[in-house]
């Protein structure tokens, strides 16, 4: 392909959540960013502009709803709006990450399912799709009424951990029940046995770590996850591996939420190697010598022109 996108009616715009991961998607499609702006009134509101035609074309909005979530779920609807009202011919969304995606269902009475709530949003301002990556439950995809392409983060992950050369046997480890699935496809890649750590949360945002499910002793371990927020669940897993006789410990997941306490916890703990992709962007402070980060923009770059001329997006992960 060269590097110039020959059709004029794709358009690739981005608002401020993660700028970086945006003109590096467009830089693979071969376009220029579209020109908008988004700017505050003194009060907080966010004024939005489009600064070019996009009568007829199939836009492309890159927003992932990460930390400051509700500033840049605003900045997103008003943005669909925007552009519905500028005769869009479709609303296409990029959602490298998707916020809420951890309130998918009532686990307690009288909760809210977020989740849902965020796709009717979403849905109601006007976008035509929604192109997202590894979200925390694949069922989320049901939540909306319009096509949705889920996009997977482990073979970005398992490519780069089947360069390393690791000297010894490796296994995947699932930090709990819930990520086995995810687990045993990085496992699969890497041709690879797995283990779970069975823990139990008193409550949120707490982990405990229990006891070991299969065979660490003396193996590299690989600790898998989609998320990674307080850091809590994977640093307590890896000590909890180490304790029990793993040799090194390595971690990775697709989204690095990295909040509150979690790079201190990270420093502290036993993993080796931190390895991330750029879904949400880090700031400068946040990297450090155990965080490598990988980019997600060759996938989402090509997902985007697959849908875009009417192709599979789901051979990308054979």
């Amino acid at each position: 392909m060269s590097n110039q996108y020959l059709d004029p009616n794709l358009k690739v715009f981005s608002l401020n959540s993660n700028l970086p991961l945006a003109r590096e998607i467009a830089k693979v499609i071969g376009v220029e960013l579209g020109k908008s702006s988004v700017t505050r009134f003194s009060d907080g509101e966010i004024q939005i502009n489009i600064e070019e035609s996009i009568r007829g074309c199939d836009v492309y909005v890159i927003q992932s709803t990460s930390s400051p979530v509700n500033e840049n779920i605003m900045e997103l609807l008003i943005m669909i709006d925007a552009l519905k009202r500028a005769s869009a011919k479709t609303i296409n969304i990029v959602m490298p990450y998707y916020g809420y995606a951890r309130q998918d269902r009532k686990a307690r009475a009288r909760e809210p399912i977020t989740a849902k709530l965020v796709a009717n949003l979403l849905e109601t301002a006007g976008a035509t799709r929604v192109i997202c990556l590894d979200l925390h439950a694949p069922q989320i995809q049901g939540f909306f009424e319009i096509p949705t392409d889920h996009l997977m983060g482990v073979p970005i992950l398992a490519e780069y951990f089947k360069k390393r050369e690791f000297n010894g046997d490796i296994v995947i480890v699932s930090p709990d029940h819930g990520g086995v699935t995810r687990a045993r496809k990085l496992a699969e890649r890497l041709k690879a046995p797995i283990a779970i750590i069975d823990k139990r949360r008193p409550r949120p945002n707490v982990a405990e770590v229990m006891n070991i499910v299969g065979n660490i002793e003396g193996k590299i371990a690989i600790l898998i996850d989609d998320i990674i927020d307080t850091a809590g669940t994977i640093t307590l897993a890896a000590n909890a591996l180490v304790e029990n006789g793993a040799k090194e410990v390595y971690a990775c997941c697709t989204h690095p939420v990295l909040s509150g306490p979690a790079m201190d916890r990270i420093q502290n703990s036993k993993i080796k190697e931190l390895v991330i992709t750029n879904s949400i962007a880090i700031p400068e402070e946040k990297k450090t010598d155990k965080i490598i980060q990988l980019s997600v923009a060759p996938l989402m770059g090509e997902a985007i022109i697959r849908v875009h001329e009417e192709q599979s997006v789901s051979t990308l992960f054979d």
